[in-house]
């Protein structure tokens, strides 16, 4: 038998490679950059899961039925019929924004609560849950408020200076508190009822006068019984929702119902994913510098093996098995801080949600890790692979064994699926397509750009003129374009993700927060009575108040455009089809609103057969001047040609409307008066008001606006929470294209300092190609960021977003900054490292 030692496997090479990098460091980069971005990616797939499976097990309960038929117009008859011949049980509640107010005995105070009519069977599911009195626990009950009585949430008497049994006054109405709501299951949460529930019996609702023709009630019909009826139901009345002559009418059930927790939540949901996706680029950056790094280190080690008779295919497998145990490594540290970090956002949100979240599934973490090893699949194993095909002759001829094509197949394949993966991730079509999309744009248009600055500094910068440390940081930044190419690159990748953050972070904070302006209405008031109009401004003036928007209110369907029946089928756009699907708050006034800017066509005062629309439901609907539209109103035809488009800004908190007729008066339609305008300060005008024109309803934005800033700073928490993870990203980002060329600045210098040069210079050198190269990466970001940064926050978050002129100015000095703070880190050593040490490791 023959001696020889059997040649190491593939699988032992690998081992013995991945132990020795471990200790070395040589892969710690590499590591925490895959960490980071499965951690991030994961930490929102947990709470998003769980968010999921709360809503999918509540879902029931937060609708109060099996099934329920929602319209702004009482439930037609043909859906009660329906539900009655499929013996299923049902009930009927309306709910509407309205005041209550204590009687003059008890102050005559005033207070907006969402009024809640119910009807024996309510709630068909779930189970309300009532006090005696408030601090009392809740005890679960089958029973609705009695004939008389109102049952109230604890704050209202708080709010009101009531006690239990005392009197509360709803419009015409006068009745006893008998009971605090501890619990309603179908009511939703967040600021979506952000007033204080009232809820009456529905025998109550007509002796109260608030129902009027512009009142916004929502008429809920709720069905629930055997499964296979509650289905065929849902098939049916579906069917019915999709007919021409039915309208207004929408189906809500376990699979299409919208609740508010999903409505509140889901703005702030998009933005933690964008965090994430953000981290997740970096960190593929960070991998791909980190792979490159490391697979220029072992080149010497690749040869060295081949001359030993290693074969290619073994080389490369154990290279390869080398990086899938490092990616499973740390895509499981990954998902498990990722798991740890989402009970942070459970917390940060917590009011948002009204029950505990049930645990999560395994797919947050099954996605991450597949995330973390695609990431280095895509990004780490190119360049390491290339290992492999290291000629023998390296070991003599150094400058041998540069990039392969085989390598470019498994770098397109890998990037296709990470970007795959990716989209999976984002749950939103634009803003995976904006992110992933805008980041491999930008990746081009970096290095192009980047080119053509190089080209241009060379010729810039004269040998003359030029001081001598700058001449040197010039010459060494053009003796490897290549690189110079992919570091600005690299490096304006992590500063675009960090300033876009920055941007976003800034503006969603400045859009959902802003104050209200100084000279903006606080109160809406609606449901002013054609007889109270005159006494109303009458009283508005005796108090001061000389300057409000007025506006008589009527509301109208939309049944017609051009002549042709309007059906919900014609609209693909989903706004389209809930616009159309509803009642228009319509308005008529003779004169332009000053706030309004009209942008197509001509207002004329007084035109007859003339309306205004505004130009973003315009757009949605397909509509333009010269088109003729039929309104129905209240049962009467109203036929009209669109001779003007407004441009509104709705962030004026003025009272605006999307159609306005040029007419200054319109005798024919059932109409109520609109008032906008900044109250007097103190309760008392607001009280005073309420008590004397019982039947209006009378809005304070300053409330509402004050409630729904509390819910986004919980959200700004959490995106902050997150946003460590991409800073850390980012980080790794410039410390790896820093470090990346380490070795070679290290000889450059060295040559450097051989013939003379002084450490002073040397310093000033690497500080000034340092700083160049993050000026102009800071500068490419930055003003990428803004594109970028526009494209969401136009079509993803949707809100209207101003870029400030000086974010490529700070960008450009932050990138400098930054580079020199990396570069110190990275290449603090290289000076004091002896030049003949140096010499004798570097490549010749």
């Amino acid at each position: 038998m023959s001696d020889t030692p059997r040649p190491a496997s593939a699988v032992s090479l690998a081992w013995r490679a991945l132990w020795r990098d471990l200790r070395a460091g040589e892969l710690r980069l590499l590591m925490v950059a895959v960490i980071l971005a499965v951690a991030a990616l994961s930490s929102v797939g947990f709470f998003a899961d769980r968010l999921q499976g709360a809503l999918a097990r509540d879902a029931l309960q937060l609708l109060g039925g099996d099934l329920v038929v929602a319209s702004d117009n009482p439930t037609p008859a043909s859906f009660i019929a329906q539900a009655q011949a499929l013996g299923l049980r049902h009930a009927t509640t309306l709910g509407f924004p309205t005041m209550a107010r204590a009687s003059d005995a008890q102050g005559g105070a005033s207070r907006l609560v969402a009024l809640k009519s119910v009807e024996p069977g309510y709630p068909l599911r779930g189970r309300m849950q009532v006090a005696a009195s408030p601090g009392a626990p809740g005890q679960a009950t089958q029973d609705i408020p009695a004939p008389g009585q109102a049952w109230v949430d604890a704050p209202l008497l708080a709010a009101l200076g009531l006690s239990m049994g005392d009197a509360l006054l709803l419009g015409d109405a006068q009745l006893a508190i008998t009971r605090v709501i501890t619990l309603e299951p179908d009511r939703g949460a967040g600021f979506m009822a952000f007033a204080p529930r009232v809820m009456v019996n529905a025998q109550d609702l007509p002796g109260t006068g608030l129902v009027q023709p512009a009142s916004r009630i929502t008429w809920r019909f709720a069905v629930a019984g055997a499964p296979r009826a509650a289905q065929r139901y849902a098939d049916w009345a579906k069917a019915q929702a999709a007919r021409p002559e039915v309208r207004g009418v929408r189906v809500e059930s376990i699979d299409s119902g919208q609740p508010e927790m999903r409505q509140t939540l889901e703005r702030a949901q998009k933005f933690l994913n964008l965090v994430a996706l953000l981290a997740a680029l970096l960190s593929a950056v960070a991998v791909a510098l980190a792979a490159r790094s490391f697979a220029s280190r072992h080149l010497d080690s690749a040869a060295l093996m081949r001359v030993l008779g290693a074969p290619q295919r073994r080389i490369g497998w154990a290279y390869a098995l080398e990086f899938l145990s490092v990616g499973l490594i740390a895509s499981a540290a990954g998902v498990l801080l990722g798991y740890a970090v989402h009970h942070v956002f459970v917390l940060l949100l917590a009011d948002l949600m009204t029950a505990d979240l049930p645990a999560a599934t395994p797919w947050p973490a099954a996605l991450g890790a597949g995330v973390g090893l695609t990431l280095l699949v895509a990004f780490g194993l190119p360049p390491v692979l290339q290992l492999a095909r290291v000629p023998p002759l390296r070991v003599l001829r150094r400058d041998l064994a540069g990039p392969r094509p085989a390598s470019a197949l498994v770098l397109a394949l890998g990037v296709l699926g990470f970007a795959a993966l990716l989209l999976i991730v984002a749950r939103d079509a634009r803003l995976g397509a904006i992110a992933v999309g805008g980041f491999a744009g930008a990746a081009l248009l970096f290095a192009l750009l980047a080119w053509g600055a190089l080209r241009l500094l060379a010729r810039a910068v004269s040998e003359s003129a030029a001081p001598r440390w700058l001449l040197l940081a010039t010459r060494q930044i053009g003796a490897r374009p290549a690189h110079a190419v992919a570091q600005i690159a690299s490096l304006a990748l992590g500063l675009l993700a960090l300033v876009l953050l920055v941007l976003l972070r800034t503006d969603l904070i400045a859009s959902w927060q802003r104050a209200t302006p100084a000279n903006a209405p606080n109160r809406f008031v609606i449901n002013v009575l054609p007889e109270q109009a005159e006494d109303f401004r009458a009283r508005l003036a005796a108090a001061g108040v000389r300057e409000y928007d007025w506006y008589p209110m009527f509301r109208g369907r939309l049944v017609a455009i051009n002549g042709g029946e309007v059906r919900l089928e014609d609209f693909a756009d989903e706004r389209a089809r809930r616009l159309v699907d509803r009642e228009f708050n319509l308005s008529h006034t003779a004169e332009a609103p000053a706030h309004n800017r009209i942008v197509a066509g001509q207002w004329r005062a007084g035109e007859a057969g003339a309306v205004s629309v505004e130009e973003g439901i315009a757009k949605t609907l397909g509509l333009k001047v010269g088109d003729t539209l039929r309104f129905d109103i209240a049962g009467v035809p109203s036929q009209a040609r669109i001779t003007s488009l407004r441009r509104v800004d709705w962030g004026s908190m003025r009272a605006n409307f999307f159609v306005l007729y040029p007419l200054a008066d319109m005798p024919d339609v059932p109409l109520t008066y609109l008032a906008a305008y900044r109250a007097p300060q103190g309760a008392q005008f607001d009280n005073a008001l309420v008590h004397d024109f019982p039947n209006i309803t009378n809005v304070d934005m300053g409330a509402t606006l004050a409630q729904v800033q509390g819910v986004l700073s919980q959200v700004v928490r959490a995106v902050e929470f997150l946003f460590v993870f991409t800073l850390a990203a980012g980080l790794a980002v410039l410390f790896g294209a820093i470090a990346g060329t380490r070795e070679e600045r290290a000889r450059e210098l060295a040559v450097m300092r051989a013939l003379g040069a002084s450490s002073r210079l040397l310093r000033q050198v690497q500080r000034a190609e340092l700083a160049g190269v993050g000026l102009l990466a800071g500068l490419l970001a930055s003003c990428v960021a803004l594109l970028v940064g526009w494209l969401l926050a136009r079509y993803v978050f949707d809100f209207a977003w101003t870029a400030p002129w000086w974010v490529p100015l700070v960008g450009a000095l932050a990138g400098a900054l930054l580079a020199l703070a990396a570069g110190w880190w990275a290449l603090r050593e290289v000076l004091r490292r002896p030049v003949v040490q140096t010499l004798r490791e570097a490549a010749p």
